[in-house]
């Protein structure tokens, strides 16, 4: 990209007019780049941009980021301990760079130290299994004790379990909205652990409250920022469907856990390995499968499991579309859509409580907790105890109602399941 080699870092001028253009409505990841390789630069620009909207969108202007905004936007950053990295900047992740849709800026918070180890993404089920939560933990140990980072999106669930693992190790956590705005709020004291060691990353603008579109948008990330990609937990349909495929599409390497086929929750990790994800069943077999270079090439259709391909909405708006049907030459083809479905749109923060992480005087029906932790596939008591974050008779209450429901099955391990034929 132009005016950004790598490590060199833009003046404060330029740092303006960079985020201005990618502030500026209907400019994507792509368009910026093209605009900045025509132009020779992100202020000719932004001034060359009113005219190009008003031959491509027919008279309909767009709105071009205010300097005075985004300069406010960079004092309030500094402010709270955030910086900015362009493409060029010594602290901008370097695997990232490699990706088509790369942003030309993010915001950081944090040691970019973490950016120059390798990473591996760790993602998964927002309502994750116990033992499903129990195996993210102990894949994420087993990467920190080798020197890799642990990535991952900050979600409740599987997320979270993999950036609490590695706290005292370093760990990157991806945003969907701005670095003023984390999602969920509950995970504010988890960011700033995560602040303290490794590393906060997000594209949007600081006060950006997210949408459910632009998590796929950070998805991309967590796959571009890996060398592989791990989905411990996911139902057909999930987000994390999604982050497996870019990391395909991106040539990194795609591992997927193996779980029980009664467990609604382990279908989409057992499409990924039906279609070619290398099976993950311990730390060893990613840390290997990297020792040996594992990076590939895509593999065209292999990540086809239904996630609702063909989504109404692309990441890139008209004036990507306009640009590319002739305003100005390319350096490559036509952009396509960058993701195959938006996740829902947020709830309220209270929809369900968080499994994964201790429940710090939030009031929880300890009924429902432990359920949504139990599945087909055995976890030890304690084990349950210990992730349900629950006083330890509440847990074995709970469980000496499913024993008498016929719900529960005991093991001679001192482990539980639940019945295979019981939904959750």
């Amino acid at each position: 990209m132009s005016g950004a080699a790598p490590g060199a870092r833009l003046s404060d001028e330029q740092l303006v007019d960079w985020l201005r253009l990618i502030r500026s409505e209907n400019i994507g990841p792509r368009t910026f780049r093209q605009l900045v390789n025509r132009f020779g630069g992100a202020r000719a620009a932004l001034e060359a941009l009113p005219d190009i909207a008003a031959r491509s969108l027919r008279d309909r202007s767009i709105r071009i980021a205010p300097r005075d905004e985004i300069v406010q936007e960079i004092d309030r950053a500094r402010a709270m301990g955030v910086r900015f990295a362009t493409t060029g900047d010594p602290d901008y992740p370097p695997l990232l760079r490699e990706i088509p849709d790369a942003p030309p800026v993010l915001a950081l918070r944090g040691s970019s130290e973490v950016t120059r180890r390798d990473g591996v993404a760790i993602v998964g089920s927002r309502n994750a299994s116990a033992a499903g939560l129990a195996f993210a933990e102990r894949l994420a140990r087993g990467f920190a004790r080798e020197d890799l980072v642990v990535v991952s999106g900050l979600a409740r669930g599987i997320d979270a379990v993999a950036h609490r693992a590695t706290l005292d190790t370093g760990t990157i956590a991806v945003l969907a909205g701005g670095q003023a705005r984390p999602y969920p709020a509950e995970h504010g004291r988890l960011i700033e652990e995560i602040a303290e060691r490794g590393l906060i990353v997000s594209e949007m603008p600081l006060e950006w409250e997210p949408r459910g579109r632009d998590f796929p948008r950070r998805n991309r990330i967590i796959s571009g920022i890996s060398r592989a990609t791990v989905v411990v937990e996911a139902a057909r349909r999930s987000g994390s469907l999604i982050t497996a495929r870019f990391a395909n599409e991106q040539g990194r390497e795609v591992f997927a856990v193996p779980g029980s086929p009664l467990d609604p929750r382990a279908e989409g990790t057992n499409d990924l390995i039906r279609q070619g994800a290398t099976l993950c069943a311990r730390p060893e077999d990613v840390i290997t499968a990297l020792a040996e270079g594992a990076a590939k090439p895509p593999r065209g259709e292999l990540f086809d499991a239904d996630e609702g391909a063909g989504a109404d909405e692309p990441l890139f708006d008209e004036l990507d579309l306009f640009l590319a049907q002739g305003a100005f030459a390319f350096e490559e083809g036509p952009p396509s859509p960058l993701f195959a479905a938006p996740e829902p749109e947020l709830g309220p923060e209270t929809a369900s409580p968080d499994p994964s992480a201790p429940v710090h005087g939030r009031v929880a029906d300890p009924h429902e907790v432990v359920l949504s932790l139990l599945g087909p596939s055995p976890v030890a008591v304690d084990e349950l105890i210990r992730i349900a974050g629950l006083p330890a008779r509440d847990v074995h209450g709970v469980l000496v109602e499913l024993d008498l429901a016929g719900r529960l099955e005991r093991h001679g391990t001192n482990a539980v399941s639940l019945v295979y034929n019981q939904k959750l």
